[in-house]
């Protein structure tokens, strides 16, 4: 039956793909796919793989990569990716020495990449789980690790009827998850293989804190006054955004880095602001600060601008979920971002020591942001909360590595 899903499932995105851009990135990202991946590997190397589902895993599993090059730079690095939305963006990624497309997990694929490839071991990132890789390198001895697990209870493989399902997890030789309640659940079902490294996200936000541009731009706009970063933020919560910008007094600054930067929407965001407004790339030295308001307009910049802010908002939550919230944190910013955060760990955590807050609508976002700019110690302490909770968690890297290369 998983044999058929997996044809089934690449079939409907075969057909889906004339009309769908993603459908069509994974379909032809994968022709051709067997020759280059010939051409390209070099025989007589020393191979280990890293394999993550899209983007967010790829995050989680860089500094594994990174600092797993400068222990053992004998070793080359494989990288693949289920998704488009990761393989698209980071198919340069200088950290591994091939980076290709997963093919779709049959077993003749599965045989025929891990043959191909060799490696030593691989790593899996977070929630990726494909029976026939696994079961292969299982077969062909080669260790298989899955870092930066979390776990919850309503999976399939805590039911009931999810026997056929915990197989999958009896392939991988040791499991290493975020926090105490992953570890619990897979014993549970008496997985016993398991041990609680943390998120290795943590050590990749705080390396880019170390190593975070000056932006000069933004600070002559900032004027040393209290400043709201806005960042990944979508429709929904440039909706209430814009609402609190319209209400708020003037020497409140604001800075929205949205995610969708198409042209139609910088120009509402422009139109619906009552307070001046410029985007970054029209932004001087001469006109900068006389706006409330900076649009970044580019990629690239988030993960730096977050330290001239006060207060982070962090845009997903009124949809699929919330983006990185760890970026803002480290730099000791207070976080908010909308209702769907359930899944994210580090918010639950962070809402829990008093360092993040979650709302539901306008009201609420006005409510705390009124309280965090009106009470500077409430916002100090907030933001000490949210820098420490960060450093706190760091080390999950060294914990996997210690343990895989051993």
């Amino acid at each position: 039956m998983y044999n058929l899903g997996i044809y089934i499932y690449s079939l409907l995105i075969k057909l889906a793909s004339p009309f769908n851009v993603k459908a069509r990135q994974w379909v032809n990202g994968r022709k051709g796919l067997w020759k280059v991946m010939e051409q390209q590997l070099q025989g007589g190397e020393k191979r280990v793989w890293f394999h993550c589902s899209s983007l967010g895993e790829f995050e989680q599993g860089r500094p594994l990569m990174e600092e797993f090059r400068a222990r053992h730079p004998e070793y080359k690095i494989v990288l693949t990716f289920f998704s488009p939305s990761g393989y698209e963006i980071r198919k340069n990624y200088n950290g591994a020495d091939y980076i290709f497309y997963l093919p779709a997990d049959s077993k003749r694929n599965a045989r025929r990449f891990v043959s191909l490839i060799q490696p030593e071991w691989a790593i899996f990132i977070k929630y990726e789980f494909w029976l026939n890789y696994l079961k292969t390198l299982k077969q062909q001895h080669i260790c298989v690790y899955l870092a930066s697990a979390n776990f919850r209870s309503n999976q399939l493989f805590f039911k009931g009827y999810g026997g056929w399902y915990r197989k999958f997890l009896g392939y991988f030789t040791h499991i290493f998850v975020q926090n105490v309640q992953s570890q619990d659940l897979l014993r549970s079902i008496n997985m016993t293989n398991v041990s609680i490294a943390g998120d290795t996200r943590f050590d990749r936000v705080a390396a880019i804190a170390l190593k975070s541009r000056d932006l000069p731009m933004v600070e002559k706009f900032k004027e040393g006054k209290l400043t709201v970063i806005a960042g990944s933020s979508w429709a929904k919560d440039e909706e209430i955004l814009v609402k609190y910008i319209n209400e708020a007094p003037e020497e409140i600054k604001f800075i929205i880095a949205p995610h969708e930067l198409h042209e139609e929407n910088i120009k509402k965001l422009i139109a619906s602001v009552s307070k001046k407004s410029i985007r970054y790339s029209q932004a001087s030295e001469e006109n900068v600060a006389a706006n409330g308001l900076l649009i970044i307009d580019n990629i690239g910049m988030l993960s730096s601008l977050y330290k001239y802010g006060n207060i982070g908002y962090i845009g997903g939550g009124f949809g699929k979920g919330i983006h990185n919230i760890l970026e803002a944190a480290t730099f000791g910013l207070p976080v908010l971002f909308g209702p769907n955060y359930h899944k994210f760990q580090e918010a639950l955590d962070l809402i829990k020591e008093g360092g993040a807050f979650p709302v539901e609508d306008y009201g609420q976002l006005k409510n705390k942001l009124d309280e965090l700019v009106n009470n500077r110690e409430l916002l100090n302490q907030a933001g000490r909360i949210a820098k420490d909770f960060v450093a706190g968690s760091c080390g999950a890297t060294d914990k996997i590595l210690n343990l895989v290369t051993s």
